[in-house]
Parts: structure tokens; C-alpha cells; sequence
């Protein structure tokens, strides 16, 4: 039987999510199982080989061809070396829903075509933050059948003695409460916070209008505060607890001393501590704190005070940081010192200049004072690394470029060239696509196959979506599509990696409510951590295909934290990437042919 698609209505928008994983649909037709727009690149890869060379296009019911193509000349996957065709249908435009039928292979998954057709998953993407949230119910009104009591209510979490001083002795109880669980696990970490946070920022930043009027269906949707920024600040306002205010230093994490087993957040009751001071937590806040103050600048009449508490939060945590540049979190050396041992993620970064040079960018477009921009070396080498957790240098020139019009004269003789460093970042990245087999800039080499691939994807995506903002080129935007079509669904492993999206999506995360709550389908509007070519080294789960090729090493399981674990600094990219092209749609011309 073909997999039902059910339409359960949560949060104000219809979540597609599958039944069962067993379809008799072929799982090898690869393509975005969400849809297209009407003036995009639609494009379909088909797996082994096939006798036929024609492909069609029919209403979703089968009864009616409505397009007509010739698959392209088979060619072997870069990794697999399975042999590819492609399904060009880009020359249809109209919108509706449809299946794509191949002589000799089967039919594919629906999918529609219609201006719009990411909103929901766009939503999803940001609701997932909703999900994560600590220290408060999540009531059925808001979370649907997901609904469940607070955990983690943090209004006593113990400064471990790593993180002691004079005025905060080991054992003082603080009160640290808010914040998004951080991925699988029920710890917070200030480094990871630092991306995701700023992340969701720059997506408003960059599109404000388009966010206005999102309505997610949170306790908050009904003031006058954009969604986003009501769910960013559930984050923002637990990072700030984190700030020793005698000294302006920030604690890297609250966590318990070893992960919890997969049970509810509520049932998860052993003390949590506040861990080391760090150089990575410091400038990581100070970033993300100085850009929440001029978002939240807008909303004084909201949030009296807010911006101005940021903005000052900001200046201590980097004043710090400039006293202690080398604070280095070392989870293991610290266990050899003090008790409780902890056990739990570590985000141990040992380099800080591109946090430096993020948190002096933030601080500079916030205050204007040149005295941030010459405190740095903003532009140390040639090199423009993808953003990720532990290297955030990018986010920095995103602001600069952002915010150009409205530099003081020591930073605008910079723009220029900046603006081509991003430029060519971009070109390098769609480099060679229209030659790889699976068309998406995702997947020019094995090294995006990491540990969290799906966050490689979108932050690829966020960097091309960057460039045609500053360019208007559209090559920019079809590329950063092609990695959302790899997200949604075509990739070698055909699946949507966004839970509840698609027919066959990501049913299993490695998540523990999703886990222990006692529910078929997982939370939903998580995206799972995808391909990685060394997880059956690095979790030794069972399942993992033998002789799986790079973009293959994925597997569907909750034992799986290497392949599908989800977090949230993976979503906050996919946010920006789903809402961004959203955004632009009628900009760019994606809307209508």
C-alpha cells in the first residue's frame, strides 16, 4: 500500500507526516517531497538503471500527463557510483499537485507546485524551537498531541566548583531558568546557543516583513512581537542568567553530570550545575547580545529596558573576554579537578579569533564605536570558512554586509572588498553543480558529510542567499534551493530530513521526547543531523548499510546520534534557508512563470 498522508492540524499549519516506511512507492525517485515553486528549477534524480528514457508527469491521481521528458544519460554517483539520471521537468509551471511516473522504475512521491509551497515547512522549522522550550508546560492548545509538562525549571541550579569564585563559591544556587533543550539531550550550552540564536536573529534582520506576519500558534502569537522574536527570546533570557554580574564572565553550560536516559523532560529530576567561565561562552553572549539589542530596540514598548540590558551584558561579557582570552572549556581536565564529574557535550573550541572577530563585528554595528572594529583582526586571511558551532567567523561578515549603509567611514572602506569575499564564496560554492549527479551544491566533496550534514546544507544555503541579496543574482537562489530540495527529500538516501515533512521522512531521531513520549510520529519540525560518513564509527549503532558510500551513511534510528540526532543549531540554518527563499520568492522571480 502507498504510505497515507495525513493532515493533522498544529499550531496553524498542516504538518505531512508518514505513516509508515515501508511505501510501495519506489525509494528510488529522489526529489523534494514537498513541492516546487512555479518559476524554479524542478528536478528529480532516479537511481539505478532503467530501460526507458522518456519520464511523465501526471496529476497526482495518475489520471493525466500533463508534461513530458526525456531522462538525461546515465552517470555514477561521485561516492556510490550508482548509476543517475535526472528528471528535468523545470518547463512546467502550473500549479496543482502531481506524481512523476518513470516506465520501467514506478511513480514518485506527490508533491505540489505552487507559489508558497515551503511556508509550512518554514514554520515547522521555527515551531521545532517551541518544542525545545524548558521551565514551562507545553499545554495541547499550542503543542497538539505533543503536548507535556515543564522539565528542567534550572531556579536552583549549583555553581560547580569549576566555575567558583570569591563571590559565587562552589555550591551557590542560582537561578537559570528558560532556554531551548539543546538538541537529543536536556542540557544548555552557551556556545551552541551563540549560532542558533544569532542565527534566527539575522533571519529577521534580513527579513523582518516576511516574519511579521508568521503566526506560529505559541503563547505569544497574540502580541504585537513578531513570532521569531518572541521564541529567540525564550533563549536569550536564560542566556543572560548565565552572566556572573560581579565579573561579566558567562558559565559555558547548565547540564546535569551525565546525560539523562530517554525519558520526559519532566521525569528528568537530578541536580544541574553551571559550569567554567570560558572565553568561547563569553564572546559567543557577546555577539549574540549586542545584535538582540538593536533588534529588540524596535520593541521598547514590549520589552522596556531589554535592549539597553543587553547591549550593557554585551559590553561585560567582552570586556572579560578580552581580560581571559584563553579560557579554554577542557571537559576532561576539569574532571581530573573537580567533582562532579561531568560527562555531557563538551563544545570545547581551543581557537578563538573568530569568535573575537564575530563578537567585534556585533558590537560594532550596535554601538558604532570604531574602537570594536580595530580591536580585531577582522580579515586574517583569505579563507571563508562555513559557519558551525566552533567557527563562526561568517556570521560576522554577514552583519558588516547587512548593516553596510550604515558603517562609520573606518569600516565602509572595507564593504568592497567584503562584499566580493562573500561573492566568491558563493561561486565557489555552486561551482560544478549542474555537473553533479544529485544537481545540489550539497555534496561537492566528502567533507560535507559531517556530523550534523543537513546544518553544512542550509548554512551553504544561508551563504548563497547572502550573496543574491547583495548581487540580485539569481544563479544564487537556485542554488541555495537545490540544497533545501537536498534537505527535503533529495538526497542518496531519499528521505526528508525534516520530521512530520514528507512521506518518508525522518521518523526516528535521536530526540528523548520524541523517544519516551509514548507517540508514533516524532515532534515535529526537527531536522535530523542527516549523512555522516563516519557515524557507524562514531555511535556503533547497528543498521548502518554495509559499504555505504559518504552520502549514504545515514540511518533512520534513535540509537543513531552520529546520522540522526537533531539540534538546535541545525534548525536555526534551515529556518533561515526555508524563510529566506520564502521571502524572496516574488523578488526573485520563483512565485510565477
Amino acid at each position: 500500500m502507498h504510505a497515507l498522508k495525513k493532515i493533522l492540524t498544529v499550531a496553524g499549519f498542516s504538518l505531512l507526516i508518514s505513516s509508515a516506511q515501508g511505501q510501495a512507492v519506489p525509494d528510488n525517485i529522489r526529489l523534494n517531497q514537498i513541492g516546487f515553486y512555479p518559476g524554479a528549477p524542478k528536478v528529480a534524480v532516479v537511481v539505478g538503471e532503467n530501460n526507458g528514457g522518456e519520464f511523465y508527469l501526471k496529476t497526482a491521481d495518475g489520471t493525466k500527463t500533463v508534461f513530458t521528458g526525456q531522462l538525461t544519460q546515465s552517470k555514477l554517483n561521485e561516492f556510490s557510483k550508482k548509476p543517475i539520471r535526472i528528471a528535468n521537468f523545470s518547463g512546467f509551471s502550473k500549479p496543482g499537485s502531481y506524481v512523476l511516473e518513470i516506465p520501467g522504475v514506478g511513480k514518485s512521491y506527490s508533491f505540489d507546485i505552487k507559489p508558497d509551497v515551503h511556508q509550512a515547512v518554514a514554520a515547522a522549522g521555527l515551531k521545532g524551537f517551541y518544542y525545545q522550550r524548558m521551565s514551562i508546560d507545553l499545554p495541547e492548545k499550542y503543542a497538539g498531541k505533543w503536548h507535556r509538562k515543564a522539565g528542567h525549571p534550572d531556579s536552583k541550579a549549583i555553581v560547580h566548583p569549576s566555575a567558583a569564585s570569591d563571590k559565587r563559591p562552589a555550591g551557590t544556587v542560582i537561578y537559570s531558568t528558560r532556554g531551548w533543550l539543546d538538541a537529543g539531550d536536556y542540557n544548555k550550552y552557551i556556545v551552541n546557543s551563540g549560532i542558533t540564536t544569532g542565527t534566527l536573529l539575522a533571519a529577521y534582520e534580513d527579513f523582518p516583513e516576511y516574519f511579521k506576519t508568521q503566526k506560529l500558534n505559541i503563547p505569544e502569537s497574540s502580541n504585537q512581537v513578531p513570532d521569531v522574536l518572541d521564541e529567540a527570546l525564550w533563549n536569550l533570557r536564560w542566556m543572560l542568567t548565565m552572566q556572573d554580574p560581579n565579573d561579566g564572565g558567562v558559565y559555558h553550560k547548565l547540564t546535569n553530570p551525565a546525560f539523562d536516559g530517554m525519558i520526559m523532560p519532566d521525569k528528568a529530576d537530578k541536580p544541574r550545575y553551571v559550569v567554567q567561565k570560558g572565553t568561547g561562552a563569553a564572546l559567543n553572549f557577546a555577539a549574540v547580545m549586542a545584535q538582540a539589542s538593536r533588534v529588540y530596540k524596535n520593541f521598547n514598548r514590549d520589552f522596556p529596558g531589554l535592549s539597553d540590558t543587553m547591549l550593557t551584558a554585551a559590553t561585560r561579557a567582552w570586556e572579560w573576554a578580552q581580560k581571559n582570552p584563553k579560557a579554554i572549556y577542557d571537559q576532561d581536565a576539569n574532571n581530573k579537578q573537580f567533582a562532579p564529574q561531568v560527562t555531557t557535550g563538551a563544545y570545547g573550541d581551543r581557537e578563538f579569533s573568530d569568535e573575537f572577530i564575530w563578537a567585534a563585528s556585533e558590537l560594532y554595528v550596535s554601538t558604532k564605536q570604531d574602537k570594536y572594529y580595530t580591536a580585531v583582526n577582522l580579515f586574517p586571511d583569505d579563507t571563508m570558512p562555513l559557519p558551525s558551532w566552533n567557527q563562526v567567523r561568517l556570521l560576522g561578515y554577514y552583519t558588516l554586509a547587512r548593516h553596510q549603509n550604515n558603517l562609520t567611514p573606518l569600516a565602509k572602506k572595507d564593504v568592497p572588498a567584503l562584499k566580493e569575499r562573500l561573492r566568491a564564496f558563493a561561486d565557489e560554492l555552486i561551482a560544478g553543480v549542474d555537473a553533479r549527479t544529485y544537481r545540489t551544491v550539497m555534496g561537492k566533496t566528502e567533507k560535507d558529510y559531517i556530523w550534523g550534514s543537513s546544518s553544512v546544507a542550509a548554512n551553504q544555503g544561508i551563504a548563497l542567499i547572502n550573496a543574491y541579496k547583495l548581487t540580485g543574482d539569481k544563479k544564487y537562489i537556485v542554488g541555495a534551493i537545490s540544497n533545501l530540495d537536498y534537505l527535503l527529500g533529495r538526497n542518496a538516501v531519499g528521505y526528508s530530513f525534516l520530521t512530520g515533512f514528507g512521506e518518508k521522512s525522518t521518523l526516528n531521531p535521536h530526540h528523548r521526547p520524541s523517544v519516551a513520549d509514548g507517540i508514533k510520529e516524532p515532534v515535529p519540525g526537527l531536522l535530523s543531523g542527516g549523512t555522516n560518513a563516519r557515524a557507524n564509527v562514531q555511535d556503533k549503532c547497528a543498521g548502518y548499510p554495509a559499504n555505504a558510500s559518504a552520502d549514504e551513511m545515514y540511518i533512520d534510528h534513535d540509537c543513531s546520534y552520529a546520522s540522526n540526532e537533531i539540534a538546535i543549531n541545525w534548525n536555526a540554518p534551515f529556518v533561515y534557508l526555508a524563510s529566506g527563499i520564502e521571502a524572496l520568492q516574488d523578488k526573485a522571480g520563483l512565485a510565477k512563470k
